[in-house]
């Protein structure tokens, strides 16, 4: 600050800090794009756990219906009136 009230401009930075500057946003950057990385791996490997999971509810429920159903005599839908 200047004696008359005024605040001094900085100037601009040296070419070491401008390097380090951008050295830091490209570091950054690159380690976003490894967490999206990871997360997206992570989400393929699950697809197929997830599928099968499916499959085995599906199963499930056509074992009870179809237990239900000879239980009462008669292949209807027996989870409608």
């Amino acid at each position: 600050m200047y004696l008359d009230g005024r605040f001094r401009m900085p100037g601009r930075p040296s070419w070491p800090m401008r390097i380090a500057g951008i050295a830091v946003v490209v570091a950054v950057l690159a380690g976003a794009l490894v967490v999206a990385a990871l997360a997206l791996w992570l989400v393929a490997a699950l697809i197929p756990i997830v599928v099968v999971a499916a499959v085995v509810a599906w199963g499930a429920i056509t074992w009870q219906r179809w237990r239900a159903a000879r239980a009462y005599g008669r292949r209807q839908d027996v989870f409608r009136p």
